[in-house]
């Protein structure tokens, strides 16, 4: 009961601040946007002065996102939020093993299973 309480808490907290830094998290989301397309449009663009305007496009979104650094802490808050989740649901990270097609593992497993079950 303590630990779905505690749950609660840093569940609403990592809400609350997910919520109160959403302006800057999107404003990341945008500017990173535009500095990944004037990055691409300035290796691809023919002539020096299309480059230079390019680059000149992506260094003023590569400061517009530097501006935006609270974005860091919605991420944050967000993955606060996801662990939460999945602790809230007791959601195990579990791995299939794939069964091997090896006939000698299939006969030790199954060995094992006739040993157990006549024992």
């Amino acid at each position: 009961m303590a630990k779905k309480i505690g749950l609660f808490v840093a569940g609403a907290v990592a809400l609350l601040v997910l919520l109160f830094h959403l302006g800057p998290l999107v404003g990341l989301a945008i500017t990173l946007a535009v500095l990944y397309y004037a990055f691409k449009k300035c290796l691809k663009a023919p002539s020096t002065l299309g480059k230079v305007v390019w680059a000149l496009i992506g260094c003023a979104a590569l400061v517009a996102s530097a501006s935006n650094v609270p974005a860091l802490i919605a991420l944050v808050a967000a993955y606060v939020l996801y662990v939460v989740y999945k602790k809230w649901n007791g959601v195990k990270d579990e791995r299939v093993v794939p069964e091997a097609d090896d006939p000698f593992v299939n006969f030790e497993k199954q060995w094992a299973e006739l040993q157990k079950h006549y024992s």
